[in-house]
């Protein structure tokens, strides 16, 4: 497995192993890597014939400053599970590789990044799109691979390979989850031991949306997610949606869309949790 933390050795590494007629697989991250991370490396492992991963913690998706400043940086660790799953080469630039000039791209995706994530933290998109379209035009990827945790990143990363017409292919893998059912996150090592025994609250209520989705009408079903964790004094709900799994825009209808996931942001403690489940889904 080779380390490289510059643009131009990135980009020779990509070119090279595509000379050789070999398809690449790209898994972007910011590092302090787990199951669900290593999830996307084996999907990419089975699908092309080279993988590269990424490791930068991207400052611009950030509007907390406090966020960026703990977020988790495991490098060495991540460096040793990568290699011994296969991983073919590491990107690992500094934020002065990645950025000698302060970006200035400006990216609309529309309702897309206006409700949920895009409306709780203003520029994280914009952000998130800056640094993805970078890594693309460095590596050059013929597939490139999302976790679903993160499904308004998917969906909005692929609007933007539709609106530049990338060579790309963006495939979406599903949520890893612990034996409780909380989504993997990097955020879940800063939970204290009793906060981490809470928190497949989360999950439950998920499950217990998708189970009653159909049976409740829509309001009815968000108004008591909403009171259950109201009522629960360790948990702090940011937003709880049902929303259209294309549009991202809410329903207020079971029949308003052929797919329908339900979305949550709560905080536990000081940490922010996000996570999703599908309730409806329409297979073509």
């Amino acid at each position: 497995m080779q380390l490289v933390t510059t643009r131009a050795e990135a980009t020779q590494f990509s070119l090279s192993e595509q000379s050789l007629g070999k398809k690449v697989g790209f898994v972007p991250t910011m590092g302090a890597l787990h199951q669900g991370h290593l999830s996307l490396v084996h999907q990419s492992i089975r699908q092309n014939d080279s993988t590269i991963v990424s490791i930068f913690v991207n400052p611009i998706q950030f509007n907390n400053a406090d966020d960026l400043k703990k977020y988790p940086r495991t490098l060495d660790n991540d460096l040793e599970l990568l290699e011994s799953e296969g991983c073919n080469m590491v990107f690992a630039p500094s934020v002065e590789e990645m950025y000698p000039q302060v970006p200035t791209e400006s990216y609309s995706f529309g309702l897309l990044e206006q409700v949920m994530e895009g409306f709780y933290r203003p520029g994280h998109f914009n952000g998130v799109a800056i640094v993805v379209r970078r890594l693309f035009d460095i590596l050059r990827p013929h597939r490139a691979y999302f976790g679903e945790k993160d499904y308004q990143q998917l969906v909005i990363i692929r609007k933007m390979v539709e609106q530049f017409q990338l060579p790309v292919e963006t495939i979406g893998c599903p949520i890893v989850r612990e034996p409780d059912g909380l989504a993997m996150s990097s955020r879940n090592r800063h939970l204290a031991a009793s906060e981490r025994a809470q928190a497949s609250f989360i999950y439950q209520n998920l499950v217990f949306a998708q189970g009653n989705a159909g049976k409740l009408t829509v309001k009815d079903l968000k108004n008591e997610i909403i009171r259950r964790f109201q009522n629960h004094p360790s948990f702090r709900l940011e937003y709880f949606e049902f929303s259209d799994s294309s549009s991202l825009q809410p329903v207020d209808d079971w029949n308003d869309a052929a797919n329908i996931r339900a979305f949550i942001a709560v905080y536990l403690g000081e940490v922010r949790l996000i996570d999703n489940i599908v309730l409806k889904e329409t297979r073509v």
